[in-house]
């Protein structure tokens, strides 16, 4: 069971990532600034008050943070700095980083998505590369995924994850173009992509002219 202190712990360690304080985390969450104030965590007489699921889902929204992250940020005791069990591990690894307009270019990927060939660089991700075989960054360029990732934002991507509903996910058709979209619905011959830029226009694909979809796991803003 879940303790109130991992849960605020959490939200607290999310803040950090995005280099916010609290307040920030609420305000950047539509939220009222003084929600996770250390003083609101407990009642006036001593009980204690927990973050709705609401206002998490609206952090996890606002941040791009998906729940298995934020799972990750729970540690197991309060004076413990190591992962839970089972969590996404808080740790230093290099992967590759390759920018958006490259990823559209030949030799980059093999046929399953995965990073192949050379001009790879590489960013330091707070994870584990063995417990996620495979992950690579991305660097958003331009404003086509403008307002939730800004020019110079890092996706952290996993090839060959199984994507659902409402995923956020980096589409490679055939041609060459590379899109980062949330996915509305795939069936066995097509998929449909809602745009992150309300001004751009939402994509129907032919599975047939998909070279690869991976799952967006990770960004940093």
């Amino acid at each position: 069971m879940l303790s109130h202190d991992q849960i605020w712990e959490a939200l607290d360690r999310l803040a950090e990532r995005h280099d916010l304080t609290p307040s920030g985390l609420a305000r950047r969450a539509g939220l009222d600034p003084t929600s996770f104030n250390k003083s609101k965590r407990l009642s006036a007489d001593g009980r204690l008050r927990w973050p709705s699921t609401e206002s998490i889902a609206k952090v996890l929204d606002a941040t791009g943070a998906s729940m298995e992250q934020f799972m990750a940020f729970m540690r197991t005791d309060a004076g413990s700095s190591g992962p839970r069990e089972g969590a996404f591990p808080q740790q230093g690894g290099s992967i590759p980083l390759l920018g958006f307009a490259q990823a559209g270019a030949g030799g980059f990927f093999d046929d399953g998505g995965f990073p192949a060939g050379q001009g790879w660089d590489v960013v330091e991700f707070p994870a584990a590369p063995a417990r996620k075989a495979g992950v690579y960054a991305l660097e958003v360029q331009g404003e086509s995924m403008m307002p939730l990732y800004r020019d110079g934002d890092v996706l952290i991507v996993e090839p060959g994850a199984q994507v659902r509903r409402n995923d956020r996910v980096v589409v490679r058709t055939n041609e060459g173009e590379v899109m980062a979209k949330v996915l509305l619905r795939q069936s066995p011959r097509s998929i449909e992509l809602m745009s992150l830029n309300p001004e751009h226009p939402n994509r129907t694909l032919e599975l047939s002219d998909v070279a690869w979809i991976a799952r967006i796991i990770w960004a940093s803003q």
